[in-house]
Formats: C-alpha cells, structure tokens, sequence
C-alpha cells in the first residue's frame, strides 16, 4: 500500500511518521511543503489541517500523525 505524507520541514512527528509507515512496509510518497509542495496543496487535499503530518493512504485520507499511530496499532 502507498502511503501520502503531507510534511514540513524540521517536523519530529513527519519524521517519526515515515519511520512508522516504512517498518509496518508501506510505500511512501512524501510532500513536503517548501519543497515543490505549497500549504495551498496541502488545504486542497486536506481543508481543515492544522498541523504536520497530514497523511493518506492511497487516495483515503487517515488524518495527523496521532490518527496515524491508532490505525497502525490497531492494524
């Protein structure tokens, strides 16, 4: 399964997050704004985000980076 990342620059949680979805063997894509990524892509996938990471897999959106840490351990 392909995971989106949604990420910014010097964030622990994105970090932390592709570390999490690269040992459970997701393929990841990631989107870091700044970085050929602006926060005005980022509101168009995701309207009401607030915080980094914001985070898909495939096309389905998962949520912040604590939504992230309940799927995969109930997973």
């Amino acid at each position: 399964m392909k995971a989106i990342i949604w990420s910014k620059p010097d964030c622990p949680n994105c970090v932390t997050a592709r570390k999490m979805l690269e040992a459970k063997g997701y393929e990841i894509e990631e989107r870091k704004i700044g970085f050929g990524w602006n926060l005005e892509q980022l509101f168009e996938a995701v309207p009401n985000a607030r915080s980094a990471p914001q985070i898909f897999f495939d096309d389905k959106y998962i949520g912040d980076f604590n939504t992230l840490k309940k799927v995969l351990n109930e997973g």
